[in-house]
């Protein structure tokens, strides 16, 4: 058997490390605003601090996590006006790429969408949430790379990213889910019929319940009002 060096085993534990942070935030297991305290995270998570610092740094890089100084690391959260304007521009991205999507869409784009779709469904019934969010991301991807331009792809793919602490909590949700998946089948359907003005306006319209559920948690107060009790689950 071929031995692990330490510093290959150092990157497998820092990998698993964000890994399942990232999903405690996605996932809402860990509410916006958040204190990531690296004692409790080390106690978690099995992980030295050195790991769970790096874990931190690469979460903030990716828009997860935000850290300051003398407060040190929270969970990235967002006021109702810049969720207002960052939807704004993921809107207009997206209906910009539905619109230029040729119609009917290639049948090699549609076989794909369908293959993707069966595996979003899998993961639904397996309550693998990594999965459900990877296939409903790559279902996007090829989605909107049918436009054919590459550019606004990339800008998309940077606003998804930026949504992604709003948005993948909706895909823990037996109702969103549920809506998500009814959502992507018709815009299969549309994409083998012509009305490019439906299958935008649906797409656009796929992105509103992430949306206002990420704006009622801002306005109820609830990512401050579960701080506590998220720690403690961080430490459990």
């Amino acid at each position: 058997m071929t031995a692990v060096s330490p510093s290959t085993a150092h990157d497998l534990a820092l990998r698993e490390v964000v890994r399942r942070i990232e999903e405690d935030v996605i996932f809402g297991r860990l509410a916006p605003g958040a204190r990531l305290v690296e004692d409790r995270l080390m106690t978690r998570h099995g992980a030295s601090r050195h790991c769970i610092r790096q874990a931190l740094v690469q979460l903030e890089q990716a828009g997860l996590v935000r850290r300051e100084k003398n407060i040190g690391a929270t969970v990235r959260s967002y006021s109702a006006d810049e969720v207002v304007k960052i939807y704004e521009v993921r809107e207009f991205l997206t209906r910009q790429a539905a619109l230029s999507i040729p119609l009917p869409a290639p049948d090699d784009v549609v076989d794909d969408l369908v293959a993707i779709q069966e595996r979003y469904k899998g993961c639904i019934r397996d309550d693998d949430l990594r999965g459900v969010h990877e296939a409903n991301d790559a279902f996007h991807l090829v989605l909107f790379s049918a436009c054919g331009n590459p550019y606004l792809v990339r800008t998309l793919q940077e606003y998804m990213g930026l949504t992604l602490p709003m948005r993948a909590k909706n895909l823990a949700d037996r109702a969103g889910r549920e809506v998500s998946v009814r959502q992507h089948d018709i815009m299969i359907d549309l994409l083998r019929g012509r009305d490019r003005w439906a299958l935008a306006q649906l797409c656009v319209e796929h992105l509103q319940i992430s949306k206002a559920d990420y704006l009622a948690r801002v306005a109820s107060g609830a990512g401050r009002a579960r701080i506590a009790a998220v720690e403690d689950v961080s430490g459990s």
